[in-house]
């Protein structure tokens, strides 16, 4: 999928801010790129999250959606993305390095 039919859908799990009752799961940043993490845990696993992020970088927030969504259900102590399963499903991106990159970005978050 290209980023931008990904933004068509719409985001589903953007955020302006931290959602009252949740909280930070981490943030990072690069250069002029950041990403924050917001997280609802319930018996140790991620009920829901969130995340904010500079929304200059469309390719940083469809990954951002992305992982989020990934991360639902998943033990807050053992947190798996794969980068291959990321990057499979924007396969149609041309921009490998920048899509990795912003995975990446989005993977210190967890740290």
């Amino acid at each position: 999928m290209k980023v931008s039919e990904y933004h068509k859908k719409g985001l589903k799990n953007f955020a302006e801010e931290k959602p009252e009752g949740y909280e930070i799961l981490g943030s990072a940043k690069e250069g002029a790129h950041r990403v924050e993490i917001y997280i609802l845990e319930e018996d140790g696993k991620i009920k829901d999250a969130k995340f904010s992020s500079s929304k200059r970088c469309k390719k940083l927030m469809a990954i951002a959606d992305f992982v989020t969504e990934k991360i639902k259900g998943q033990s807050l102590n053992s947190i798996n993305v794969s980068d291959e399963e990321i990057l499979k499903f924007f396969e149609e991106e041309k921009e490998k390095d920048k899509m990795l990159n912003r995975l990446n970005i989005v993977k210190k978050t967890f740290s």
